[in-house]
């Protein structure tokens, strides 16, 4: 938000000078402490064989108080080659008390990304850690060879304006690698992984027109490829969910470009893929108190959005060049973008031929906007206004494999709506959003004499009050409340054949496995100020819910609730219960 009371609001959350200081990570709790603000998420961690591991430390209490990258290298798992049944980050961190901003974390290993997140903010006498866990076996291509890392978390520590920033940043992260075994084998993983741009970090761009682009010469035996890609907001685009047209930017104080963003895919220019913007709130993000001792969705680790580039496998195995470029519509300075590049090769050829045969993708979106604001004889703002967008596609392609042709029918539809209230007059300022992004993407498979369809659900709900009051004694009241959602369903079966121009049948088909994920995090915070413009107080809670399921069985379940600050209530695998008999 623009207004003045919001940033006095944020100015007081950032704290001040530290008390308390750490000279290394300290091990977060495996569980969140009743009445205690220690950040914890209901997030699990990954679900792992019942096998030791094999350890490799990346590095261990890595001090962040500069801007500069920190390299490290890589070194395989000795006595444990693989392939392996699972590899895992685990990443633990630590923030001194004292004043800080949230600042933004990036790993890579070999120029793939292993981790991008954002940190916990301190306070006087509150030194945030945290524990983040990654499944990266589909990287396990470039855990094989000794590579070099990079760890770039900038972080300032010193003097800026008068204002000192103390909160120092640490962190110790490892990869365990599980070996196989006659019970848990190794699954099929990409044999190319390719990271864009690189060791480098996450490309900054600035507006619709600017791409991060990369060149990549893959081998000629490409069945399989996939992108997977993050968008971060950053700066003026942080917020970009409470943006508004251009020309209303002033009028409602707010920033520009619109409520809509969307992160684009092409290859030598043709679209080839679109990947929705998450509406990640960091822990700094409008109203910190939201965002302890609970944080935003995925605040603490991203989780990219896989891009299906198979339809393009031809193109990419004809030996020649081709530039990967990523771009986000509507940018605004800046959203901060890097992606992994996974290819699978046929083992039984040594070149693949074939053709894309539809790509109905445009390569822009075109969203409505409608604007329904009054502005009376006062000035004074009543009103609404909405943004949104429907993407439709189609990318068909036939592949000549080793095992045969291969029909791949990618089909997206992607729809998004912002819609914004105001009211603005003497006495407040009401800023309302709705937005919801929602999304089925279906990849149907004709390989070999079987079909299938590999089917992703995501609905992504956003609300978002903030409510600024005036009152009548001359003290100002700001009310925010957030909810947060990831929802996602995958799904992947053997339907009879339903391609028109084969007469293949699905054999052999086995029962179809479905996964979801629901997570939710909803969170209030009253703000109160003297007639003066002093911060006088604070009063909310927050709640989050995580339901992870697939059809192996597999079932977690987690509830956080906290009361100004610090936890009340853990309840853990509500949701897995078996239901109660009937009588």
């Amino acid at each position: 938000m623009k207004n003045s009371a919001s940033r006095i609001a944020f100015a007081f959350v950032l704290g001040v000078t530290a008390t308390v200081v750490h000279s290394q990570v300290v091990t977060p709790p495996l569980n969140p402490v009743i009445g205690r603000s220690d950040t914890f998420s209901a997030d699990p961690r990954v679900p792992k064989p019942n096998t030791p591991p094999c350890t490799v430390n990346l590095f261990s209490n890595l001090q962040f108080a500069d801007f500069n990258t920190k390299n490290f290298t890589y070194a395989p798992p000795k006595g444990c080659p693989g392939p392996w049944s699972k590899v895992v980050l685990k990443a633990d961190f630590t923030v001194t008390a004292g004043r800080q901003f949230d600042r933004t974390a990036e790993f890579f290993v070999g120029g793939a990304n292993i981790y991008f997140g954002t940190t916990a903010e301190p306070r006087k006498t509150l030194s945030p850690n945290w524990h983040v866990e990654r499944d990266l076996t589909d990287l396990s291509a470039i855990f094989t060879t000794s590579q070099a890392g990079t760890a770039i978390l900038g972080n300032f520590v010193g003097n800026s304006g008068g204002v000192d920033y103390t909160g120092i940043i640490y962190s110790t992260a490892q990869l365990l690698f599980y070996p196989i075994s006659s019970t848990v084998p190794a699954p099929k993983v990409p044999d190319i992984v390719i990271g864009i741009p690189g060791n480098s970090g996450a490309a900054n761009l600035n507006s619709t027109s600017s791409q991060l682009t990369q060149s990549v010469t893959l081998p000629t035996n490409v069945e399989e490829a996939y992108l997977d890609v993050i968008a971060q907001s950053q700066s003026n685009d942080e917020f970009w969910y409470l943006c508004v047209p251009d020309d209303l930017a002033t009028q409602l104080q707010s920033c520009g470009s619109t409520g809509f963003r969307e992160t684009e895919i092409s290859i030598d220019g043709v679209p080839a893929g679109v990947a929705p913007v998450y509406p990640w709130v960091f822990t700094g993000g409008i109203d910190p108190y939201l965002w302890e001792p609970i944080p935003g969705v995925q605040t603490l680790d991203f989780k990219p959005f896989r891009v299906n580039l198979t339809p393009f496998a031809a193109l990419l195995s004809d030996g020649k060049a081709h530039t990967i470029a990523i771009s986000v519509f509507n940018a605004d300075s800046y959203f901060a973008v890097e992606g992994n590049l996974l290819a699978f090769t046929d083992k039984g050829s040594k070149q693949v031929t074939g053709q894309l045969i539809q790509n109905t993708l445009t390569a822009a979106p075109s969203p409505t906007i409608v604007n329904k604001i009054v502005t009376d004889t006062n000035g004074y703002v009543t009103g609404f206004v909405k943004v949104s967008d429907v993407r439709q596609y189609t990318l068909y392609s036939t592949l000549y494999t080793s095992h045969g042709p291969v029909h791949t029918r990618v089909y997206a539809s992607l729809d998004f709506t912002n819609k914004q209230n105001f009211v603005i007059n003497s006495t407040a300022y009401k800023q309302d959003l709705v937005q919801t992004t929602t999304g089925n993407i279906s990849t149907i498979t004709s390989d070999s004499g079987v079909t299938r369809t590999d089917e992703q659900v995501l609905s992504y709900p956003f609300t978002f009050n903030f409510d600024e009051t005036v009152n009548s004694d001359g003290t100002l009241t700001i009310a925010n409340k957030s909810d947060q959602k990831y929802l996602v369903k995958a799904k992947t079966f053997y339907p009879p054949n339903t391609w028109a121009d084969t007469t293949l049948t699905s054999t052999g088909t086995p029962a179809p496995f479905v996964q979801t994920v629901s997570n939710e995090v909803s969170s209030t915070d009253d703000l109160f100020y003297d007639a003066n413009g002093n911060f006088t107080g604070h009063a909310g809670q927050a709640w989050q819910t995580y339901v992870g399921k697939d059809s192996s069985g597999y079932c977690y379940s987690r509830s956080l609730v906290a009361q100004n600050l610090v936890f009340t209530s853990d309840t853990v695998g509500a949701a897995c219960a078996p239901p109660n008999p009937q009588k």
